[in-house]
């Protein structure tokens, strides 16, 4: 479906790819998600538990798009804080795999001063390919 791709020479990346050659087809481009629910609720105000539920409400567009996890090949990541991201790498590391799993997406991650939402911690924006 997609290829990550790695200049020769390049150390591999670890959790994302430096980039992502696609197969045509039909874009799935999902908004900024944050890690509030299907009502627009926050449950939590824990870095770990609004990244996985921004990661949760992110395969439900791409779902109602026609899309499953295996076809993104690109995300950006907007995170309040950079240090609490990094303290809750390991747990958003296991959330990712469990609810996307491939790390073959070309993906950044970039600290904000705040968000639209007072209570979002991360925000995710996704693009994503199905094949032809």
């Amino acid at each position: 479906m997609h290829q990550a791709l790695l200049p020769e020479g390049w150390k591999r990346p670890k959790g994302y790819a430096n980039g992502v050659l696609s197969a045509r087809g039909r874009q799935v481009h999902v908004a900024g998600m944050v890690g509030w629910d299907a009502s627009e609720q926050f449950t939590s105000d824990d870095f770990a538990e609004q990244a996985r539920q921004t990661l949760r409400n992110t395969v439900q567009v791409l779902a109602a798009g026609g899309a499953r996890p295996e076809h993104i090949v690109r995300m950006t990541w907007y995170v309040t804080d950079k240090r609490e991201y990094l303290r809750a790498l390991p747990e958003v590391g296991r959330a990712f795999r469990e609810i996307i799993g491939s790390y073959t997406i070309a993906m950044a991650a970039v600290q904000v001063v705040a968000l639209m939402e007072d209570r979002a911690k991360i925000e995710i924006e996704t693009t994503a390919v199905i094949p032809d």
